[in-house]
């Protein structure tokens, strides 16, 4: 087994029934960046840590970097991204409770299809996918039938395209919905101040609203909200200090009322490493203390586990940037990482202490006595005890 493979960033990842499902993103190799294949996806049981590597056939994308991934259950859909010959919108979908998964590009769709990009994210709700912002690009025709608030040109290439002689890139802030049910794309109409665009942000969904944050050049991390139902967006002003802004981060929903962001590139041009929860009843932030300030990530995962915990894998310790008179370059990073980790949003119950010990982790069960009370150690250890002896009995 290659598990070498799994060094990754870019990735897509989601968890289903305990497992933690990986595919796609890139990673170094001699030197240059190498998209993985397609035709894999790597589970992880969080229970015992081990890997297994499932082949999907049919028709697979691309090698793509960039590309926005979600899932439905257990069906994982991927728009978008950006490929050897350029950026793309196309989408593919697989059913990965099939015991054999084939891959299916979504070619019957109505309406019309978004501009090719990368960079974007996605909200789920109610089978619906529902796209946010990238990098990509349009023709000068679609330019023009654009706002200049809602596309702001990059770049210009004189480059044929049908009767169109030249091309524009550059980052958007539209909303792109499509429907999984009907196959159809939509752009609905949205009110209120929408986001600055931009890609390498972040996304996640509260109920029926969808957050961003980050992915634009703002001293402080900026987040904004759609209402899903009357498509209204919202600037969120804080009542708190907000953390540094940053890009290529995580947002990760722990409950109904709160969000966790994990690492990212700061403004200040580090790999950054800390957590941060942001209430939004009471828009408030709150530094999250925990163990892995040895692990600085950028262009990683993070998916909620079980009793709160947000699951982080793969991504960069340290992403290289380069700047000169001219351009800002990424230079290609040797420090892809392969680890999966755990920040804990809040206490875990008596019974998942106890699963700790029993289950052969008593490191794990030390480092979560030692954050709680010290009156109340006693009393855990004789629990602990307790199930080791019902444990025991069971089995003999």
């Amino acid at each position: 087994m290659e598990e070498s493979r799994l060094e990754r960033s870019n990735h897509t990842a989601f968890i289903r029934r305990d497992a933690l499902y990986v595919w796609g993103g890139y990673q170094v190799v001699a030197g240059q960046d190498v998209m993985l294949p397609g035709d894999e996806i790597w589970l992880c049981d969080l229970d015992s840590g081990t890997w297994q590597r499932r082949e999907i056939t049919g028709d697979v994308p691309q090698d793509l970097d960039g590309f926005c991934g979600a899932n439905i259950d257990e069906t994982l859909y991927i728009f978008g991204g950006r490929d050897a010959v350029g950026y793309s919108n196309q989408m593919f979908t697989v059913d990965l409770s099939e015991v054999c998964c084939s891959w299916r590009r979504v070619t019957d769709t109505k309406g019309t299809t978004p501009s090719p990009r990368n960079k974007h994210s996605c909200w789920v709700h109610r089978d619906r996918l529902i796209y946010f912002g990238g990098y990509g690009c349009k023709t000068i025709g679609e330019v023009r039938n654009t706002t200049s608030s809602s596309f702001v040109v990059d770049e210009m290439s004189w480059t044929t395209i049908g009767d169109t002689l030249f091309r524009c890139w550059g980052w958007n802030n539209e909303v792109n919905v499509f429907d999984t049910n009907t196959l159809t794309w939509s752009q609905p109409e949205t009110r209120g101040r929408a986001p600055a665009p931009r890609g390498c942000h972040a996304g996640a969904l509260l109920g029926n609203k969808g957050f961003v944050s980050g992915g634009a050049e703002t001293a402080q991390l900026d987040l904004f909200c759609l209402d899903l139902e009357t498509w209204t967006w919202t600037q969120i002003d804080f009542s708190s200090c907000a953390p540094l802004g940053r890009s290529m981060h995580t947002m990760t929903p722990t409950s109904d009322q709160t969000l966790l962001v994990y690492g990212g590139l700061g403004t200040n041009g580090k790999t950054l490493n800390d957590a941060w929860q942001f209430n939004t009843e009471n828009r408030e932030w709150t530094q999250v203390t925990h163990s892995h300030k040895d692990k600085p990530r950028v262009c990683h995962s993070a998916c909620l586990g079980s009793d709160g915990d947000v699951v982080v894998f793969g991504g960069s310790s340290n992403l290289c940037i380069l700047i000169d008179s001219v351009a800002v370059l990424r230079l290609p990073s040797q420090h892809h990482c392969r680890d999966v980790f755990m920040v804990q949003t809040q206490p875990h119950p008596l019974f998942r202490l106890c699963e700790d010990f029993i289950g052969g982790n008593p490191e794990l069960f030390r480092q979560k006595l030692c954050r709680l009370p010290k009156k109340l150690h006693s009393k855990i250890t004789k629990r602990v005890a307790f199930f080791s002896a019902v444990k025991v009995g069971l089995k003999s």
